[in-house]
């Protein structure tokens, strides 16, 4: 018989009863206090124009990187998936036109979409013990309110009535009136959800969010300038000239460039945003001279700058995000370390975002050096580094944050942010730095639906640290106590400004 474990109460809180009676207490402080999200990628404007929710394939599987690549590694095809390359054209229309044609497309879409979910579901015994798979079970228990304990009898070879069945049930709820993101961001208890946003994007969503009334939260812009800084991404040049055209007050070249970046971080600015995001490729980051700099941004736009070109522009770039943070306040995170679109064959056919973006080791230590010479000790900075190798928690980012006050401690990021990963970084960081230094949980999601159980996976995994140093006698239960709420509700508000 199948127990449906997403249900359980205790579900990742210590085995320990004594311990989990101690986690059981503490999560109680915290579980029912609103979602913080400040980093992550929902689009603003699904929220303001509440648009109803996809099929549940296009909703759940095609979009989600973290699951696409765990079938792919099975030997399933991406485009089995429903995966497409965004860039490619469309592909032509059937023969025929009018009502009957665009019926028969919405046959075929969906159609298609049962097809994916029907090779999603032989695939769900790929999940077990995966952050995806926990992410699922909470998902359909706690949002979509799904008896899914079928799917642990699931094998390769089984029949597609279990997939069938679930598809059927996940579009009806998808379907109904209230299961639209207003409604399920309130239900969510949502009350920060800030987005990830194009340098030259209008931000009308998020002012037209801002100024309604009936809307409960806030959705706050999150300025994220990589296509503009990176040679060597695809439109880098004719993206540039734009921004320089359109916010370089009458400036050209690289002077223009800085006072068109600056001008449209204000612009953020006055939208609400609190932060500026930065994926670089290393942790690197480089004040060079006026003239060097612009020597590598000509020759960059002649179309002659190599790789090292790139990195070293990419450096002399974060460095001048952080003193372009020093003078408007935009927190500044830097998320670097990761080999983007790492199969170049699948980045061809299928582009970015579609599961083969690897992680590799950089150094923290000294590639922030010259950034936090200048900037790591100014009142009002605010600077949270992400990794995805976790060797550099206790040896590098937490002894960082250890002694700048600018520094705090970015959350378990990307490959991390599973429960047993949340614990070693908890673990990893604490008797370094302290509670105090950490940015709070970070989501980082484009799937609004997973971030309720995102967030309550966090709070139960900090509430099984702490119970564990106070059934050590290492921390009062009066301690922990306050610990977890400033952990959850005060680090992020403190860290991102909120």
């Amino acid at each position: 018989m199948s127990e449906n474990i997403a249900a359980e109460p205790d579900r990742l809180l210590p085995a320990d009863p004594g311990t989990r009676a101690i986690a059981r207490r503490l999560l109680a402080l915290v579980e029912q206090l609103p979602i913080l999200s400040p980093h992550g990628h929902v689009d603003a404007a699904m929220i303001l124009r509440n648009t109803p929710f996809p099929d549940p394939a296009t909703l759940l599987v095609t979009p989600d990187h973290y699951v696409t690549r765990v079938i792919h590694a099975s030997g399933i095809p991406l485009h089995s998936l429903g995966v497409r390359n965004p860039t490619s054209l469309p592909e032509p229309a059937a023969a025929g036109t009018g009502a009957g044609a665009i019926a028969g497309a919405g046959i075929d879409a969906a159609r298609a979409g049962r097809d994916v979910w029907r090779a999603f579901v032989k695939a769900w015994p790929l999940f077990e013990g995966t952050a995806s798979g926990y992410w699922f079970r909470q998902e359909f228990e706690h949002v979509f309110r799904l008896d899914i304990s079928a799917l642990d009898a699931i094998t390769p070879a089984a029949d597609d009535g279990v997939a069938d069945g679930l598809f059927d049930q996940l579009s009806a709820r998808l379907r109904e009136p209230d299961f639209r993101p207003r409604k399920l961001f309130s239900d969510f208890n949502i009350e920060v959800l800030a987005t990830t946003d194009d340098p030259l994007d209008d931000l009308s969503a998020h002012a037209a969010l801002a100024a309604d009334p009936t809307f409960p939260g806030r959705v706050l812009p999150t300025f994220r300038p990589d296509a503009y800084i990176k040679f060597h991404a695809a439109g880098w040049a004719e993206r540039v000239e734009r921004l320089i055209s359109v916010a370089g007050d009458g400036h050209s070249g690289y002077p223009g460039y800085l006072q068109a970046l600056e001008n449209r971080r204000q612009y953020f600015v006055n939208h609400g945003a609190v932060s500026a995001d930065h994926g670089s490729r290393t942790a690197g980051t480089l004040k060079l001279p006026a003239e060097q700099a612009q020597a590598l941004f000509d020759k960059a736009r002649r179309g002659d700058a190599t790789a090292e070109d790139a990195d070293a522009f990419e450096a002399h770039m974060m460095y001048q995000m952080a003193r372009m943070s020093v003078a408007d306040g935009l927190v500044m995170t830097l998320h670097p370390g990761v080999f983007r679109n790492h199969h170049r064959p699948t980045f061809e056919s299928f582009g970015a975002d579609t599961g083969h973006d690897i992680p590799f080791p950089v150094s923290f230590t000294e590639g922030l050096r010259p950034l936090l010479e200048d900037f790591g000790t100014v009142p009002g900075f605010h600077f949270i580094p992400f990794t995805v190798d976790e060797t550099v928690f206790s040896r590098e980012i937490a002894p960082l944050a250890g002694f700048y006050p600018a520094v705090y401690i970015g959350a378990p990021w990307w490959f991390l942010d599973a429960p047993d990963a949340m614990l070693r970084f908890r673990s990893a960081v604490t008797e370094t730095a302290g509670f105090s230094r950490s940015s709070g949980f970070i989501d980082d999601t484009r799937a609004f639906c997973s971030i309720p159980a995102r967030h309550n996976t966090s709070r139960r995994i900090e509430a099984s640290f702490l119970a564990r140093l106070v059934a050590e006698r290492r921390i009062s239960e009066t301690r922990a106590a306050d610990i977890i709420v400033d952990i959850v509700d005060a680090a992020p508000r403190r860290a991102f400004k909120l």
